[in-house]
């Protein structure tokens, strides 16, 4: 029998270079890889359509996301409501396939009564009222804060639109937690993010730096540089890279003030796991214990040594991967102590056996394929 699926997608998932859309991406490239037919909606707004998803995708159709400043004042979130498409609903009712909707931004249709009889599934990515509230509190800039706590409370409003998905998929235990306790009769289930890699790509050895890196743009990544810089490093303390797309001035004068601290501006894919693999530490904050850090998992494939704090690690089960520190003292101690040990096979080999249990592309590519056969077994006219 050949599985057809719709995903309809918040964003264009190519190039697959921030955290979102490498769960796309990747999901839909096993999927691919396992004989899968997927008809693919995006929704269009700063990315261009790509060849490369074509070559993945029975069809690839593209919507425009219609940002009008009217939508601030709707009711609902403006992620939601700038991505309601009647053309995506007609396309969706042309056949009886399951439809899997990416992220809270796409569920603008979830509830339409004539969805009603179509299985439908939510893959989260982050608990998102939790996320924007983190936004609120991470940026200093007053329309901002407007925004991120009014986008806050409409998604938090939004969510219950949920009740009416068969199926709900998370990235992170804790998140599948949250979920049940909201929605005790749904049926949700833990569905590791899938990535780019299928083994362990790290170095054995020693690196001269520690990188920390994310899209610059985006506040919390900003606050947790800033926080870095400010609170963990001193001049004694081994060089670090800061990496990511698009940081703001205010952040580049910052790390100018430093000698032992550079930046890398808008690397391209390759120079970004280059940087990741030559480390010696990848530092990774954050104050969000939502959703899964998709950095993470690229330093656990390709770097060295893990540094983070605990919220980093809320609901990933890669505790035994990483080190640990909550503190800039600890911080600082344990730099100087992973920086006096080589990297090597043995540590390597540990680190295949503890992310392989739950971040194997294959495995949870199979346990989808289980769901989609499932659902066609109850709803023969999708085969």
């Amino acid at each position: 029998m050949k599985l057809t699926l719709h995903i309809v997608s918040f964003d264009i998932p190519y190039p697959p270079n921030y955290g979102g859309v490498i769960d796309v991406y990747y999901k839909i490239r096993a999927l691919h890889e396992a004989g899968v037919k997927v008809i693919l909606h995006c929704f269009q707004d700063q990315r261009d359509p790509s060849s490369e998803l074509e070559k993945l995708c029975a069809e690839v159709l593209y919507y425009h996301r219609k940002k009008s400043i009217l939508d601030l004042f709707s009711l609902k979130p403006f992620i939601v409501s700038s991505r309601n498409s009647e053309s995506l609903l007609k396309r969706l009712l042309q056949d009886d396939y399951p439809i899997l909707f990416e992220g809270l931004h796409t569920c603008s249709i979830l509830n339409n009564p004539a969805l009603v009889e179509r299985k439908k599934i939510y893959r989260e990515s982050n608990i998102e009222h939790h996320y924007y509230y983190h936004l609120f509190k991470a940026t200093g800039n007053i329309p901002d804060k407007v925004f991120f706590l009014a986008e806050s409370l409409k998604l938090r409003w939004f969510q219950r639109i949920l009740k009416h998905a068969d199926l709900m998929l998370t990235v992170s235990l804790a998140d599948e937690q949250y979920l049940r306790k909201k929605f005790p009769q749904k049926d949700i289930r833990y569905l590791p993010s899938f990535h780019r890699d299928d083994k362990i790509n790290s170095m054995p050895g020693r690196g001269s730096y520690l990188l920390y890196q994310g899209k610059l743009s985006v506040p919390e990544n900003i606050r947790a540089a800033e926080d870095i810089i400010n609170h963990i490093y001193t001049d004694s303390l081994p060089d670090l890279v800061i990496a990511g797309m698009n940081p703001p001035a205010h952040l580049i004068k910052l790390i100018e003030k430093h000698s032992n601290i550079r930046l890398e501006i808008n690397p391209d894919e390759d120079r970004m796991f280059e940087l990741i693999r030559e480390a010696h530490i990848n530092l990774m904050v954050t104050s969000q214990a939502t959703g899964l850090k998709l950095k993470l998992l690229n330093a656990l494939f390709h770097g060295r040594y893990c540094l983070v704090n605990p919220e980093m690690l809320v609901g990933t089960g890669l505790n035994s991967a990483c080190t640990v520190a909550t503190t800039p003292q600890q911080f600082r101690e344990e730099i100087g102590h992973l920086f006096m040990k080589d990297f090597d096979a043995g540590m390597i080999a540990r680190r295949e056996t503890i992310i392989m249990e739950k971040y194997s592309n294959k495995k949870n590519c199979e346990s989808l394929l289980d769901i989609l056969t499932l659902f066609y077994e109850k709803n023969p006219r999708s085969g």
